[in-house]
């Protein structure tokens, strides 16, 4: 098990239990820390009192919906910095454009593959170390 996973907590807010369980069980197995919540109103508790390392936020929630939940989140200048990844049955261009303008990181499709989801996450988790490795390499001339 890979320790910086461990590390890593990913909150998953979806009203699907079988979607939420088929995704939580994915992620412990992966190695990560898994909270879950079943609405966006018990997420933005798990927000507050947790440090969180992903958000997984489906759009169609009941209460407020996860378009507020992410307007919420990247208003907040203490939680603006999480990367949420967007988990939708909405394939439609312009709602992916509206919610990627809004801050969310990626957009991804319901029904997707483990794998897939495994591989977004896994990217947007370690995109910083990258970037930081890139903008490294760049300043001391590498090619």
């Amino acid at each position: 098990m890979d320790k910086k996973r461990k590390e890593k907590t990913v909150l998953i807010i979806e009203d699907e239990v079988d979607i939420r369980s088929f995704i939580a069980r994915l992620l412990q197995l992966e190695g990560y820390k898994v909270l879950e919540a079943s609405d966006g109103t018990a997420g933005m508790e798990i927000i507050r009192e947790n440090p969180i390392s992903l958000v997984l936020l489906d759009l169609r929630l009941p209460g407020p919906d996860g378009w507020s939940i992410l307007r919420e989140i990247k208003r907040n200048p203490e939680l603006s910095k999480i990367p949420v990844v967007v988990l939708t049955a909405i394939a439609e261009t312009m709602q992916r454009k509206k919610t990627l303008r809004m801050g969310a990181t990626s957009y991804l499709v319901k029904p997707m593959s483990a794998h897939s989801l495994s591989m977004s996450i896994a990217d947007v988790l370690h995109e910083k170390s990258h970037r930081y490795q890139a903008v490294a390499k760049e300043a001391s001339g590498a090619n």
